[in-house]
């Protein structure tokens, strides 16, 4: 299994990261610290899912969801986000993410 993370906070994708490997050991687990890094990341292919913050600097997860799915439709993408429920889950849920 194939995972990317992407969060502007090195700190939150290593706890992720550890996390994510102690129930997958074996996946292949790549980091993105920015949105730019993380749409070169997808268009480079092979992922099996993304899971990205919402807010970062350069663009939003929003933006870069948008891009994302341009790119491959079929990719799931989890967006994690310390905001309300309320103000984006539906929004980004309407964009083509698999959860909020």
């Amino acid at each position: 299994m194939r995972i990317l993370i992407a969060d502007d906070h090195a700190i939150v994708r290593r706890g992720m990261k550890q996390i994510l490997l102690e129930q997958y050991p074996s996946a292949d687990i790549a980091e993105a610290g920015d949105a730019e890094t993380l749409v070169a990341q997808v268009v480079e292919g092979g992922w099996d899912i993304v899971i990205t913050d919402m807010n970062m600097p350069g663009r939003s997860g929003l933006d870069a969801l948008h891009q994302i799915k341009q790119i491959d439709p079929t990719l799931p993408v989890l967006i994690m986000s310390m905001y309300p429920e309320d103000q984006y889950a539906l929004r980004v849920i309407k964009a083509g993410a698999s959860g909020y």
